[in-house]
């Protein structure tokens, strides 16, 4: 059914060294952007290069200038993390929602329908998907999804919530919610710091179900036992810095 307002959907893209993946990505966000357009949403891609040492920035650019003006890219000149390309991204995101899109394909954008209709029935502020709930997922590695419960379960009780994959990429916001959060974490920490701050702020969260295409390291996968190691402390940061975060304005 066609909204009574045109809503403008920003799909945030930290990449670094995708050159190999992300065509697909972007042909996949497109197409759900021709998809969309029927209910009145409009796309908005929001792409920002990491100093990728591979030619992703010069795919991201060949297509922005091929996109009729719905693709934006930036570029950090030295490789800052991914906390720091969604910080850039959302700089430049002009969009009533905004999801963040990894770009190497382990969540697919044909899901995006389904995590951001809560927030378009007016019942959250944030979505955050999980790659536990009924979707399809790759089998993979027995101590990520150990270390990724052991983290979830430590963030949720601080922030008291009770998601179930508080690490997981897909996460989606209305514009004033993501452009309210106090963000500062450059690199995967960006992710506990996201639920932290929507929790502090008193944002309306929901859970929804995605699927996950997983890579190995093998394929390119970056993140590390270090990366968990890390996240625990970013937990703490987020927890004992609650007081920069202000509450989510009115509409």
């Amino acid at each position: 059914m066609a909204r009574a307002r045109p809503i403008t959907l920003s799909v945030l893209i930290p990449c670094y060294n995708e050159a190999a993946t992300i065509d697909r990505t972007l042909d996949a966000v497109l197409a759900l952007g021709d998809q969309i357009i029927s209910d009145g949403i409009t796309l908005q891609i929001v792409a920002v290069d990491d100093a990728s040492k591979d030619a992703t920035f010069e795919r991201l650019t060949a297509r922005a200038e091929a996109s009729a003006g719905r693709m934006l890219v930036a570029r950090h000149p030295e490789n800052r993390g991914k906390g720091s390309a969604i910080q850039t991204a959302r700089d430049h995101a002009t969009g009533d929602i905004a999801i963040i899109q990894d770009a190497d394909l382990e969540y697919v954008p044909s899901d995006i329908p389904a995590v951001i209709k809560p927030i378009l029935d007016g019942h959250a502020d944030a979505v955050v998907g999980t790659r536990f709930g009924s979707g399809s997922h790759r089998v993979l590695y027995f101590w990520h999804r150990m270390g990724n419960g052991g983290l979830t379960l430590m963030s949720n009780m601080f922030t008291n919530l009770n998601l179930t994959d508080m690490e997981v990429g897909y996460k989606a916001f209305t514009g004033r919610t993501l452009k309210a959060m106090h963000l500062t974490n450059p690199r995967f920490g960006i992710e506990p710091e996201i639920v932290a701050r929507l929790a502090q702020m008193g944002a309306r969260i929901y859970e929804v179900p995605i699927s996950y295409h997983g890579r190995t390291y093998e394929e390119g996968k970056k993140i590390t036992w270090k990366d968990g190691v890390a996240a625990f402390f970013h937990i703490l940061s987020a927890r004992f810095s609650s007081s920069k975060q202000q509450k989510l304005p009115p509409e």
